[in-house]
């Protein structure tokens, strides 16, 4: 992100100082927008949209790290520089634990706030976007594969043609299919989700074709099934290989007809809705041993989107729980913020059998029983209770390797690329291929020189 149209949120109840600074980084072009109080904060913040916050600790009615508590809620990616003249190393350590992006004693110098403030705006820029490129109607990648599905679903959601999703179980499935929904021309119709496997089949048929009054025993009044309340919308089958072939001979006679006729009578209704299924089964092998019919199947089977399960897309891994983080503190626990150096890797090692909603699990398990704001790596690695994460691939120690080299000669050089490349024996440009690969930049490594001067 440049400078030169960055904009910064002043925020001090020192109104001498609060003038000063803000001349300062007028000077050097920032765009400053000032608050002398955290409540003044709140009611601008929102209309300014700052790049970088730069808050006094202490000030009256609202101190600064409950100002920081209360703008997280609000921008959870917005950095935050933390200044006092009561500076303090345990102070400096709750508010960096707490999220907080540097934490600087005034008198201020001049060149070590510049820096910072270059740091966080490369922080803001590089996690924006990230946020920006790679979601889709909630669903956040950074995966080629799941990058590509994205795309698909732009492309098919709007058709009336019904879509397939197949994918292992818990891999995010409903989730597409609301996606479609959402991006539909029927997203302002209803989204009725039913699991075929999870219902006798007695009671599914009624479900899906509705019944009449007396039809069957326990049948005392007239009962519209989904695919009736699901008009102008889309119902969504799950687990479509769980059903039983009978069912599958009236589903497919509804989808051709475009008509349904409820159990027990002898009038057919018309139906308008888009049929989205899914299954984690293998459809086509199924089709050989006689237990889902081939003519149903390509009915459904218009559009196909296969989904990735969570092991094969690990670059999404500390995406998806920094997310799922953010979201569960916010609701069961604000105080917990982020997840320490290791943990991450310790997630991104295991190879996750259920998939995004395991993870997602996990990740709420970790917060709730966090002894801290910050998830150690001992704590992951404690709730995960298993030696999966701490016995990696072949394949994923070489990574695991190679991330840890070019963070250490990147810390020997403060952050020097040139200096770090040459000392690997590779070219520059190499490296910075290496460093995108493994979510490193420079500006990580070059706040090391002054903490250790």
């Amino acid at each position: 992100m440049s400078q030169s149209n960055a904009k910064i949120m002043l925020v001090d109840d020192d109104q001498g100082f609060l003038t000063l600074l803000s001349m300062r980084l007028g000077a050097e072009g920032f765009t400053v927008e000032t608050a002398s109080s955290g409540k003044e904060c709140l009611t601008k913040i929102d209309q300014f949209l700052p790049d970088v916050m730069i808050s006094d600790l202490r000030m009256d009615a609202m101190d600064g790290m409950e100002l920081y508590g209360k703008i997280q809620r609000q921008m959870p990616y917005l950095p935050v520089i933390m200044i006092t003249a009561h500076g303090s190393i345990p102070e400096a350590v709750a508010a960096t634990q707490q999220g907080v992006f540097s934490f600087l004693p005034k008198p201020i110098d001049r060149q070590q706030l510049f820096d910072l403030i270059h740091q966080a705006l490369q922080q803001k820029g590089h996690m924006a976007t990230q946020l920006k490129v790679q979601s889709e109607h909630g669903m956040i990648s950074r995966s080629p594969r799941m990058l590509e599905l994205f795309e698909q679903l732009r492309m098919v959601a709007p058709s009336e043609a019904s879509v397939l999703i197949t994918g292992e179980s818990g891999s995010g499935k409903e989730l597409f299919a609301r996606a479609v929904h959402a991006a539909s021309s029927r997203s302002q119709g209803p989204f009725i989700a039913i699991n075929c496997g999870a219902i006798p089949a007695e009671l599914l048929e009624s479900e899906l074709f509705g019944h009449v009054r007396g039809s069957f025993t326990g049948a005392s009044k007239d009962h519209q099934g989904l695919l009736q309340s699901a008009r102008g919308g889309t119902l969504f089958l799950d687990e479509i290989g769980d059903m039983p072939l009978p069912l599958q001979v009236k589903l497919l006679r509804v989808l051709e007809e475009k008509k349904v006729r409820p159990v027990g009578s002898t009038h057919s209704v018309p139906i308008d809705v888009r049929i989205i299924s899914a299954t984690h089964r293998d459809l086509p092998a199924m089709i050989v041993d006689k237990l889902f019919r081939e003519d149903l199947y390509y009915r459904l089977n218009v559009i196909h989107l296969g989904l990735p399960p969570l092991r094969e897309r690990r670059e999404d891994i500390p995406l998806l729980a920094e997310s799922f983080l953010l979201d569960i503190a916010e609701r069961q626990k604000p105080s917990v913020k982020a997840f320490a150096a290791g943990g991450l890797e310790l997630l991104t090692a295991c190879d996750w059998p259920g998939n995004v909603r395991q993870l997602y699990n996990a990740v709420e398990k970790m917060v709730i029983l966090s002894p801290s704001p910050i998830l150690s790596a001992a704590h992951v690695r404690w709730c995960l209770g298993d030696t999966e994460a701490e016995s990696p691939s072949l394949a994923e120690a070489k990574n695991q390797f190679e991330r840890d080299y070019l963070i250490e000669a990147l810390k020997r050089t403060h952050g020097n690329v040139s200096k770090a490349a040459r000392a690997a024996k590779r070219n520059r440009t190499d490296f910075y291929k290496l460093m995108a690969r493994h979510n490193l930049h420079a500006g990580m490594f070059k706040a090391s020189r002054r903490a250790a001067e």
